[in-house]
């Protein structure tokens, strides 16, 4: 053998070798993925000797090999930059820089619409949520934060917008929500009416002008005094790490420009705080007012402007919705914030609150249906009850009761299962009923005015 092709065979093995070498000297990678990275594989575990060893280092491996965000980095360059794909399934390149979540696909080609019944189970849980709130004298407000290719789409690829139909969960409920007298903030249509582009182009979500518009309509419909920032000064700094960009160039991530208002929003943390990503965080500030806001990812930049505004709030990320939180934090005022890619699994969610009591007058043309799957649980002082419903029994605005032991009448949560069936869930107090041989009779009933 000749001794180019020697050295050829040295160099190849010398590469080849980088990765494992490398763990020796440099520092264990940090994934940027939006998912859980490998842990560091065990011989031995609590059952004795880990027969997954051999395939749980491999694993961790293959998350941490030394190089690793700049090999992911090098290989996402080549495929956006000279191919234009995507190398990360979570992340879609589009044209001019631009990239979109994947998630947001089915919403914005109008893919796998939610069902009419699952629009009402939204809107109507919405509307308990209210009366409940209203009730303890608390102001309540619903808003949606559109994906952002929902108002920035002329970027997607050329060969996702071919199968647009125009229809989106995101518009489909609005009118579900006027029908059920939800207190909601259309966005859309307020972020869609401004000529500045408010979301960042490598990120998935709003930039801090975009919130601070959100903010304003939000506060505006609660009738809120708050400051404006349509005319406060600014500057720009280009700081800003997009997730998207971090995701599919962990270690080639290109600086975009963000907004930074002067003055600030005037408000402090109660206690430490590392980032506005964390699932819980109190504010404080010398204006007047409670505020209990539940949230998602949109939240971090809005949550600045809302914490401005009251005197108090508390943001919560936790599901579902813990409506105790209200007295706990002495609230006037509840706000719930959700991203368009998360309306269907909200039809799947029912909160943390007990249900209400309805007047049993209101069941007499009704008769009692089938219950499946009936499931209770004791939750502390509430009792979770559960069970799925009969298809050929509802209608799209069946509402459900439950009357317990021939007495007490509760309305529960219409609920999506997981199975495609749909349900109800409910909390009532557990000591009004029996240690054992309760009856539960499940009630159709509408309501049309």
């Amino acid at each position: 053998m000749s001794t180019k092709y020697k050295i050829y065979i040295a160099l190849f093995l010398l590469i080849c070798l980088i990765p494992s070498a490398g763990l020796l000297f440099a520092g264990r990678e940090q994934s940027s993925e939006n998912r859980q990275v490998a842990q560091t594989p065990v011989l031995y575990d609590e059952d004795g000797f880990n027969q997954q060893f051999l395939s749980d280092a491999g694993a961790w491996f293959e998350d941490h090999f030394a190089f690793r965000n700049e090999w992911v980095s090098g290989y996402a360059l080549l495929a956006g930059k000279v191919f234009g794909v995507s190398s990360q399934e979570s992340v879609i390149v589009g044209t001019d820089g631009w990239l979109y979540y994947k998630d947001s696909l089915k919403d914005f080609q109008g893919a796998d619409l939610m069902t009419d019944r699952q629009l009402f189970d939204v809107a109507h849980s919405l509307s308990m949520i209210q009366d409940y709130a209203q009730k303890q004298g608390v102001k309540f407000a619903f808003t949606i934060a559109p994906n952002k290719n929902s108002l920035y789409g002329d970027n997607m690829p050329y060969y996702y917008q071919a199968f647009r139909t125009g229809k989106r969960n995101l518009n489909r409920l609005a009118e579900d929500l006027e029908a059920e007298g939800v207190n909601y903030v259309d966005l859309y249509r307020v972020l869609n009416s401004q000529e500045r582009v408010l979301y960042h182009k490598r990120d998935s979500h709003w930039n801090n002008e975009g919130a601070a518009y959100a903010a304003d309509a939000v506060l505006s419909r609660l009738g809120k005094e708050h400051p404006s920032y349509s005319e406060r000064e600014y500057s720009i700094r280009r700081d800003f790490e997009g997730d998207l960009d971090k995701m599919l160039y962990p270690s080639a991530v290109t600086m975009e420009e963000e907004v930074y208002y002067e003055p600030q929003p005037q408000f402090a943390y109660s206690g430490e705080v590392e980032s506005n990503f964390e699932p819980k965080i109190s504010t404080n500030s010398s204006n007047e007012g409670s505020l209990v806001m539940y949230r998602d990812s949109f939240g971090n930049a809005l949550l600045p402007y809302m914490a401005e505004a009251y005197g108090s709030a508390f943001f919560s990320r936790a599901l579902p919705y813990y409506l105790p939180d209200l007295k706990e934090h002495g609230a006037d005022t509840l706000v719930i914030e959700r991203a368009e890619r998360f309306l269907p699994d909200m039809a799947q969610e029912a909160p943390y609150m007990e249900a209400p009591e309805v007047n049993a007058e209101m069941l007499e043309d009704s008769e009692a249906s089938e219950i499946i799957d009936l499931e209770v649980t004791g939750q502390g002082d509430l009792t979770k009850i559960m069970g799925k419903i009969p298809a050929e029994n509802l209608k799209a605005d069946s509402r459900i009761c439950i009357k317990v032991n021939g007495k007490e009448c509760y309305e529960a949560f219409p609920v999506s299962c997981d199975d495609g069936q749909e349900g109800f869930s409910m909390l009532i107090a557990s000591d009004s009923l029996n240690e054992s041989d309760n009856k539960y009779e499940l009630y159709l009933f509408y309501i049309h005015e």
